[in-house]
C-alpha cells in the first residue's frame, strides 16, 4: 500500500517479501553509519521468516522519493503493563545521508506516531545512540523526551545461552 505524504514525490510503502533484499541493504547501510557493520548477521532468509513468516515479529516501512528508495523504518508492538495498552517500538529509522534535511524522516516518524494512535497504542518509543547529536536534537524538536532514569539492558549470544541454562525445568 502506498501512503502519500505532504512532501511532493515522497511516499511511504508497506513491504512485501519481494522487498527483503532492499531491507537487508538498508540494514547494512544503517550499520555502516552507526559504525556497527561487523555486528550485522541478518540474512535474507532470516528477514523473510521474521517479517513475513508464520510468526511475524516486526514490520518495515519504506520511503520512496521520486521512485527511489531513500528511507526505512523497522518497528514492532510492545506492551505497557502500567497503561494496559500496546505500544510501538521503533527499532530503526534511517534516511540516506544525501536525502537528509528534507523532512523525510520527520514525515516517516509522524506517520508511525499516527499509526500508533490508530492501533490504540499508548506509547511510541525508540532508542538513539548517545553520540548522535543531530538525531537527539531532532527528536527533542518533535516533543520526544529522554527516559533518563532507564537504561537498556541486553543479553545476547553466549551470555544469553548461559543464562538460559539457569532455568530448571521438570521436563
Amino acid at each position: 500500500m502506498k501512503i502519500k505524504t505532504r512532501i511532493p514525490d515522497y511516499v511511504l510503502c508497506d513491504t512485501t517479501e519481494a522487498d527483503v533484499p532492499l531491507i537487508l541493504a538498508f540494514i547494512h547501510e544503517l550499520a555502516e553509519y552507526e559504525k556497527l557493520a561487523d555486528e550485522v548477521v541478518a540474512s535474507e532468509d532470516v528477514l523473510r521468516e521474521s517479517l513475513f513468516g508464520d510468526r511475524r515479529v516486526a514490520e518495515v516501512l519504506l520511503g520512496y522519493y521520486q521512485g527511489e528508495p531513500v528511507s526505512f523504518a523497522v518497528f514492532f508492538h510492545n506492551f505497557s503493563t502500567f497503561l494496559g495498552q500496546p505500544g510501538i517500538y521503533l527499532e530503526d529509522i534511517y534516511v540516506k545521508p544525501q536525502m537528509r534535511g528534507k523532512g523525510l524522516g520527520k514525515s516517516m516518524l509522524a506517520y508511525l506516531a499516527r499509526l500508533a494512535l490508530t492501533r490504540n497504542c499508548g506509547r511510541f518509543e525508540w532508542s538513539v545512540l548517545d553520540w548522535n547529536e543531530s538525531a537527539l536534537k531532532f527528536y527533542r524538536s518533535v516533543g520526544a523526551i529522554p527516559m533518563d532514569e532507564w537504561t537498556v539492558q541486553r543479553l545476547e549470544a553466549d551470555p544469553l545461552e548461559a543464562f538460559a541454562k539457569e532455568f530448571d525445568s521438570e521436563e
